[in-house]
């Protein structure tokens, strides 16, 4: 019986999905629950898992976007398992594969025979004098959408050879013209063509949309980070003894971000339509860098968790992203983000807003820079931070005060994250 199997909804929103890679062969033995394709969607790529055991036939191929609910692969369940059937299989596929070709070939060749009779009548039948050949009056000419697409490359019609009727250029023609490049040099000068996944290209559309479609502006500041290092060097042992997951950078930011945004509750809203929209909860998105891009999975309700609830669901979604399994649900939602460039050794950046959010911390590298201290000049582990908020919703006192709150609690933690008692705080 050849079951099929349908591209499952990844998410309420997804309509359609991309296959990106097939991890079997036409005509291999699969296991049910084995992995047999990654499928990139707007959000996420995710695994499709086989539904039965047996030989499997590909209905769709790498890089084709089909439908959520679409056909793209059949599974015969009466195949039997390897071990002489599964070669038998794959032969027996080979030689239909081949018989069908060499038909192919067969009717192929009799084309071919009957057009060179033709071209032998016509050319019996002209004349002795031959014509001089014209070029007809659409050669060089774009088409509409051709000429639209050359205009937006600046790039000359007269130097794209058309492959449309009478040599006309054709949107194709255009879209595959590449712009000169100037006198090539000496060295090598490839290039390759890859077209991006779902994902990125996904990405792409959001990030234009947010520079195009919100008020973006971006405040900084710097923040001394001696008191973190005091502490991370003192505690640092005992808690990963103790909880089995590092005391990091991320819980002391991600906390002294839930404290900010108690105080300054606007940066916790969104715009939707003509109404503001302000949250009780701090659901606190991480962006973390995976093999197939940036992913940016979300911690829930952080104003309830520890300094190790949040270093362990970190630890838990960044193992996800980087393996692949990370879930369109795990990347839903969000109030606030926070992104690290540090980890790459970006200085100073304005990182853009994650759509629907209204506002974005920017973590870069810590350098030991020369800083005044009571009159004197000391060497201190100084990070620049950067807040890129929603003007629309946010008024530039609103964002300079939640930064500066940030600073704050992240220069005197044992105040005001730690309550004054650091063992309790990090359940030592």
């Amino acid at each position: 019986m050849a079951l099929e199997m349908k591209v499952p909804s990844p998410g309420e929103s997804i309509t359609e999905v991309e296959i990106a890679q097939w991890l079997v062969s036409d005509g291999d033995y699969v296991e049910k629950d084995q992995a047999i394709a990654e499928v990139d969607s707007d959000k996420a790529t995710l695994e499709l898992p086989a539904e039965a055991s047996g030989i499997i036939t590909l209905k769709a191929e790498e890089g084709d976007a089909v439908a959520v609910g679409q056909v793209v692969c059949l599974i015969d369940t009466d195949a039997p398992k390897p071990g002489g059937g599964e070669s038998d299989s794959k032969e027996m596929v080979k030689e239909e594969k081949e018989a069908s070709s060499a038909k192919e070939e067969e009717l192929e060749s009799s084309k071919k025979d009957n057009k060179k009779a033709e071209a032998k009548t016509e050319s019996s039948s002209k004349p002795s004098t031959p014509a001089q050949k014209q070029d007809p009056y659409a050669t060089g000419s774009p088409s509409p959408a051709a000429k639209k697409i050359l205009d937006e490359k600046g790039m000359d019609a007269k130097s794209v050879k058309g492959t449309g009727r009478d040599g006309r250029i054709t949107k194709e023609d255009a879209t595959n013209a590449k712009p000169s490049m100037g006198t090539p040099g000496n060295g090598k000068r490839g290039e390759e063509r890859k077209k991006m996944s779902m994902l990125r290209r996904r990405v792409a559309e959001r990030l234009v949309e947010v520079k195009n479609d919100t008020a973006m502006l971006t405040t900084f500041n710097e923040v001394d980070m001696s008191a973190i290092f005091s502490l991370r060097k003192q505690y640092k042992d005992e808690f990963k003894d103790r909880h089995g997951v590092s005391l990091g950078f991320m819980s002391f930011f991600t906390l002294a971000v839930v404290r900010a945004l108690d105080l300054y509750p606007g940066v916790n809203s969104m715009i939707d339509g003509d109404f503001q929209v302000k949250y009780d909860y701090k659901d606190i998105s991480i962006a973390v860098s995976g093999p197939k891009g940036l992913m940016v999975p979300v911690l829930r309700n952080v104003e309830n968790m520890s300094f190790r609830a949040v270093e362990a669901e970190i630890k838990r979604l960044a193992i996800k992203v980087r393996d692949g399994q990370i879930t369109v649900d795990e990347m839903t939602g969000g109030t606030f983000t926070i992104t690290n460039g540090g980890v790459f050794g970006s200085m100073l950046s304005t990182p853009i807003i994650n759509p629907p959010q209204s506002g974005i911390l920017g973590m870069h590298n810590i350098v030991d820079r020369p800083v005044a201290i009571d009159g004197h000049v000391e060497i201190r582990p100084i990070m620049y931070v950067a807040l890129s908020y929603d003007h629309r919703i946010i008024d530039g006192k609103e964002s300079v005060g939640f930064l500066v709150a940030v600073k704050e609690a992240l220069e005197n933690p044992e105040e005001l994250l730690m309550d004054n008692d650091v063992k309790r705080a990090l359940e030592l």
